[in-house]
């Protein structure tokens, strides 16, 4: 577990780690430069660089928290690689049932997610689990459907980084929208016409938005505000947890 400073989130879990790279928008990927750099110092659970590892010890974890906690679950990897067990994901599953936490799972393999919804899970979510894909750009909206016949309560799209236009999304059954440009020594840079298409496309279907930054290679200085204003919309928490039952 570690503190984020992912303005969507509170903390990052890990139960595996690891990837490789399925679409363009995993060119530059932060996480493979961050496992490069744990396995630098020395840290053991990136003892594989950024090879699937899966970390049975992590399970642990969330139990110990003492206060309810919003977590995104793998930042430093993707639950539904082909490479992670289907035994696993139901243990990381399990974990998030059985504690009082809201879990945000984002994933680019939107083909195993509905596979495992329907095959392992039977549809049976739990209310306290956001299920989310990420959207680059056109060549991938298609994630976007396999998403939406899952039964997850709440159901999101990461438009990060954001790297092309994404005009006419199908937003129907979609909760959430988050979207960022890229960040880093490489960014390729996002379009402001792209965000704020896909900001009005939110309000006319009455989903919610937030932006996350405008990135670059200063991100701090290009901020994160549209016209002056930030958007920091989010599903209701209080709903989540209270139809969660907690």
């Amino acid at each position: 577990m570690a503190e984020s400073s992912i303005e969507w989130t509170e903390l990052t879990w890990n139960p595996t780690t690891g990837c490789d790279k399925i679409s363009q928008g995993c060119k530059f990927c932060y996480a493979e430069r961050m496992a490069k750099r744990l396995h630098a110092m020395g840290v053991d659970k990136y003892r594989n660089v950024f090879k699937i590892t899966e970390h049975p010890e992590a399970l642990k974890e969330p139990y110990k928290w003492k206060k309810r906690r919003v977590v995104f679950v793998n930042s430093m990897s993707d639950l539904f690689h082909e490479d992670i067990s289907d035994d696993f994901i139901l243990k990381v599953f399990e974990v998030m049932k059985d504690t009082e936490h809201v879990y945000q799972v984002l994933t680019k393999r939107a083909e195993r997610l509905l596979d495992f919804d329907k095959r392992v899970l039977k549809g049976k979510w739990p209310h306290n689990v956001w299920m989310g894909v990420s959207v680059e750009d056109t060549r991938v909206v298609d994630r976007i459907d396999f998403l939406r016949k899952t039964k997850a309560r709440v159901k999101f799209l990461s438009c990060e980084p954001l790297i092309g236009p994404l005009p006419n999304l199908n937003l129907k059954k979609i909760d959430w929208v988050i979207v960022g440009g890229e960040s880093g020594p490489k960014s390729r840079k996002m379009e402001p016409e792209w965000a704020i298409d896909i900001m009005e496309q939110c309000e006319k279907a009455d989903v919610r938005f937030f932006f996350k930054q405008w990135g670059g290679t200063n991100k701090k200085k290009a901020g994160r505000e549209i016209n002056g204003k930030t958007y920091d919309d989010m599903p209701d928490l209080d709903g989540v947890l209270a139809d969660a039952g907690y």
